[in-house]
């Protein structure tokens, strides 16, 4: 059997491509479909998008003999959440004139457009890129969107990071001129030869996250990232990174081959050597990693199939250095600080919750609205949390009770004073788009978490911030595995329950139970809440308090 042959099937695809084009001019002209041919679909996600269909009308639309109501996902790529208020309200306006009228804020800090129809995909795509945005690389095998803390009392050790963020996303982005041609109308110059110096004709086996987090605040998971970053300050400077690899979360049920992995700490870097470190690390999974089996691809694997010493020997010798030890740090938390904080220099930053990312306006919670009359005036920027919230960042204390009047005119403000389990839940967004959904998440994470919270309240510890996360697969979107309580869909109405990950993201989960329904879930929890209420040491997460108590045996966990 040739090579070839054996490749999974993406393989070929790409290297035929010719840089991602395929027929995508020809399956976005062709009139008789919703759909596109089958090899784009795997292309266009290169270009930022996933063909999906509303899955609640399948079989309506097959007895009416219609094909399903496909729609587009389009996701933006935008370097560590950050945008302009301009931007925003660009964003928004496409949501209402091109797409299902609202955004969806991901949990790797950006937009998300659902419901966009085929003939209006171009235009959206143009559109977006005309406010200085883009799609190119949000999805596919490379490089997706680089996440950094939030970080809202320290703008200037923010500023830094971000700066790095953004140059290790452009300069990991693909260099075909695809994207242009297809989206933004450019023309190719003729004798050009498009070439990927850094991907190859067949890109990556699998897709690529990286992160930068900076201490004490965890916020985007950092040991969940291909490659996760940890900021090193000394005196007020940041001095470099620390190295984490081979992080991802991703499993499929039924296969003990695939498991969720925290990334591993294997030395630091000065801020000059961030680009080529990740860079060569990227590459190494470009010539290592498992092109024959899709579920066995992510630089995970690569890493526990060849070995960590071997890996890093490996870099040593493609950077022409010897990475030196870890330098100290510490995590406290991997939530969002809510409400206002203020930096250094005066500026005011408020964090708003967000119930699973999802911006639109409720019956009687107008959040779209606020939000865009709050972008209309705001001199500042909003940052997309790797939480699904948002934080309206960089108010000048001259403006600062104008945006506060906005928040309180909206009922803004009241996200707040949600429970503090809500506020740390978070969902990907499942049924009834998402093709690989087993299961409701995004839906069924608000009376998930009123049942919890009933029980918190009846032991008396209704303040307690359990990390509650539900998605509707295992692929790991919502990061479940780093939840206290983690539902992972297994079948419509059942679940997995995962028990003990740790509150600053150091320390995965277990599974608990193979598949429950609601019920079930809570008749477990119930009785293990009351005795934390009843047992807890002081200060004890319920995380750390399920692996004390034996409900978890520790021996199997994974922490750094």
């Amino acid at each position: 059997m040739s090579e070839e042959q054996t490749l999974a099937v993406n393989e070929p695809l790409k290297a035929g491509s010719n840089f991602l084009r395929g027929t995508l001019v020809e399956s976005l002209h062709d009139p008789v479909t919703g759909n596109i041919a089958e090899g784009d679909t795997q292309l266009i996600k290169f270009h930022g998008c996933y063909v999906q269909d509303d899955r609640d009308l399948r079989q309506e639309r097959l007895k009416q003999k219609l094909e399903p109501l496909y729609s587009f996902l389009i996701r933006v790529r935008m370097a560590a959440g950050v945008c302009s208020p301009k931007q925003w309200l660009d964003l928004d306006r496409l949501a209402h004139s091109h797409a299902n009228g609202a955004l969806r804020m991901t949990t790797r800090q950006t937009f998300q457009f659902h419901g966009v129809l085929k003939r209006d995909l171009r235009d959206t795509i143009y559109q977006i890129n005309q406010s200085l945005l883009d799609t190119i690389a949000a999805c596919g095998d490379v490089n997706r969107n680089v996440m950094v803390n939030v970080l809202p009392e320290r703008s200037d050790i923010h500023a830094e990071c971000y700066r790095w963020g953004q140059e290790i996303s452009d300069h990991l982005l693909p260099k075909t001129t695809a994207y242009h041609e297809i989206w933004l109308g450019k023309t190719q110059v003729a004798g050009h030869q498009d070439s990927e110096p850094m991907y190859g004709d067949t890109y990556l086996p699998r897709k690529f996250k990286i992160g930068i987090a900076i201490p004490p605040q965890n916020d985007i998971d950092v040991f969940s990232q291909d490659i996760g970053l940890i900021a090193v300050i000394k005196n007020d400077q940041l001095t470099g990174f620390n190295v984490a690899i081979g992080g991802g979360l991703g499993r499929t049920h039924g296969d003990d081959g695939t498991y969720a992995r925290l990334g591993s700490v294997i030395g630091f870097v000065l801020p000059e050597q961030v680009v080529q470190t990740c860079e060569q690390i990227l590459c190494i999974q470009r010539d290592h990693g498992n092109r024959y089996n899709r579920k066995n691809a992510r630089l995970k694997y690569t890493i526990d199939r060849h070995g960590l010493e071997w890996f890093q020997q490996e870099l040593n010798n493609r950077l022409g250095w010897k990475m030196p030890a870890e330098r100290s740090y510490h995590f406290d938390t991997s939530g969002d600080q809510f409400g206002w904080v203020e930096d250094r220099e005066g500026l005011g930053y408020y964090t708003l919750f967000v119930e699973s990312g999802r911006v639109k306006d409720f019956d009687d919670y107008p959040l779209m609205t606020g939000l865009r009359e709050i972008a209309q005036v705001l001199d500042g920027e909003f940052r997309l949390t790797g939480n699904q919230n948002v934080c309206i960042a960089g108010v000048k204390p001259e403006q600062r009770a104008q945006i506060d009047g906005l928040l309180k005119q909206y009922g803004l403000d009241s996200g707040i004073r949600q429970s503090n389990i809500r506020k740390a839940s978070m969902a990907c967004v499942g049924l009834p788009t998402c093709g690989l959904a087993m299961a409701e998440s995004e839906r069924y994470l608000p009376s998930f978490v009123s049942s919890i919270e009933k029980l918190l309240g009846d032991v008396g510890l209704p303040d307690e911030p359990i990390i509650v996360r539900i998605t509707g697969c295992p692929n790991g979107c919502g990061r479940p595995s780093l939840a206290e309580i983690g539902l992972v869909g297994k079948s419509p109405g059942h679940y997995q329950l995962w028990l003990g990950a740790s509150p600053n993201g150091d320390r995965l989960n277990q599974l608990y139970r193979d598949s429950v329904t609601e019920a079930q879930m809570l008749e477990i929890l119930s009785p293990m809440l009351e005795k934390f209420a009843a047992t807890r040491i002081d200060g004890e997460r319920f995380g750390d308090f399920v692996y004390r108590s034996g409900y978890i045996d520790d021996a199997t966990g994974y922490e750094i």
